[in-house]
Parts: C-alpha cells; sequence; structure tokens
C-alpha cells in the first residue's frame, strides 16, 4: 500500500471523526448523566467504534461481493443520505410557522455503563448511510487489492481517527471537569429552555434549503 493511499484515507477519517451525532452524544453524557458520566461516555465511544470497525472488516471481507457493489452503495446511500436531510431542514421550516416551547435536554435514568455501548454502537451504525468517507475509504482499500491483515490495520486507524474528537472531549471533560460542566451547561440551557419564536422567513428559507439539500444529488449527475 503507497503513503498516497494512506494518507488519503487518514484523510477521509479526519473528515468522519467530526460526526455530530456521536459529538454530541458524548457531550450531554458527560453534562447530563444520571452516574459515572466520564466512564458511560468512555463505554460510548467505545461502542462507536466497534461498529466502525466492524462494519468497515465485515464489507472489505466480503470484497467479492462488495467489490462491484460499495460504488453502487455509496451512490444510493448519498441519495438516502441527502434526502433525508432535505427532509429534516423542511420538517424543521414547518415548524417555524409557529412558536413552540424548546423541550429540556436530558438523559434516561437507565442510561449507565452497561446500556452505554449498545447505544454507542446502534447510534453510529444508524448514522453510517450519512458516512460517505467512510465508504469511500473501504472503496479504495478494494481498489487497492489490499491484504486482508493490511485492510483491517487501515480499518484500526481509521477507528482511532474517527474517535479522537470524542476521545479528546472526554479527557479535557476529565482534567477540567468544572469548567467543561460550566461551558456545556451553558450551551444546553440556551438550547433546553425558552421557546423558539415563529418566524415565517426562516420557515420559508429553510423549506427552501431543504428542497435544494434533498435534490442536490440529482443536479449534480445532471
Amino acid at each position: 500500500m503507497s503513503g498516497a493511499l494512506l494518507g488519503a484515507i487518514a484523510g477521509l477519517a479526519a473528515l468522519d471523526a467530526f460526526n455530530p451525532a456521536t459529538i454530541v452524544a458524548v457531550t450531554l453524557i458527560l453534562l447530563v448523566a444520571p452516574s459515572r458520566p466520564g466512564l458511560t461516555a468512555l463505554v460510548t465511544i467505545l461502542g462507536a467504534a466497534t461498529t466502525v470497525f466492524v462494519a468497515g472488516a465485515a464489507l472489505f471481507l466480503g470484497a467479492s461481493a462488495a467489490a462491484g457493489a460499495v460504488g453502487g452503495i455509496v451512490l444510493a446511500l448519498r441519495y438516502v443520505a441527502f434526502g433525508a436531510a432535505g427532509a429534516a431542514v423542511v420538517i424543521a421550516g414547518v415548524r417555524r410557522f409557529r412558536t413552540r416551547p424548546r423541550k429540556p435536554i436530558e438523559l434516561p435514568t437507565w442510561f449507565t455503563p452497561w446500556t452505554a455501548f449498545p447505544f454507542g454502537a446502534l447510534l453510529t451504525a444508524a448514522d453510517l448511510p450519512n458516512a460517505f468517507p467512510y465508504f469511500i475509504a473501504i472503496e479504495r482499500l478494494l481498489d487497492a487489492q489490499a491484504s486482508t491483515g493490511e485492510a483491517l490495520l487501515v480499518l484500526a486507524g481509521y477507528t482511532v481517527i474517527y474517535c479522537l474528537p470524542c476521545l479528546t472531549l472526554l479527557v479535557i471533560g476529565l482534567l477540567s471537569r468544572q469548567r467543561t460542566h460550566a461551558l456545556l451547561a451553558r450551551i444546553t440551557n440556551r438550547l433546553g429552555t425558552g421557546d423558539v419564536p415563529a418566524s415565517h422567513p426562516a420557515a420559508i428559507a429553510l423549506m427552501t434549503l431543504g428542497l435544494f439539500v434533498g435534490t442536490l444529488p440529482l443536479w449534480a449527475l445532471s
């Protein structure tokens, strides 16, 4: 495997690492977990890492079927992801036509280190359709005809890079617990209290943006 290929895959992993779903989940756990937030956040990250590595390994090890299908998978997921994102933005626009109260941000009492691992694994699995860099990286490995050992090592490295932002947030949260808690509390209090005011211009703008995002793959391929 060439250094250029490894660098490209590392870049894809770095791009994929800034995954809002996992980062927001770890942030909320550090702030409002019912018990042992540090351990719970770490176990959640381990669950996410397991999904990233196992799913990638399964795709690569099924290379005989995946070699001709990964490109199609990437294209299909692109349509699904952009369509879902567009629909979500349109719905957000419709909701801006009326004033509504913000719901407080909290975690259920059953959320503990014992349930954090499957939560992290399922959260990441649900978000995989949006992970374009992930599938592109696997496609590059297949095109390069990497051996099984090489591919698994690269996927392990990809997994580590993917988890770095969450691990960094966890370390900062543990080393500077009071300051981090105060900062995150200000953010969640702002997002979880008060009302979201109605705004017709914002609603129309969001709906227009949602339609554009949802149909973007069609424009790109036309």
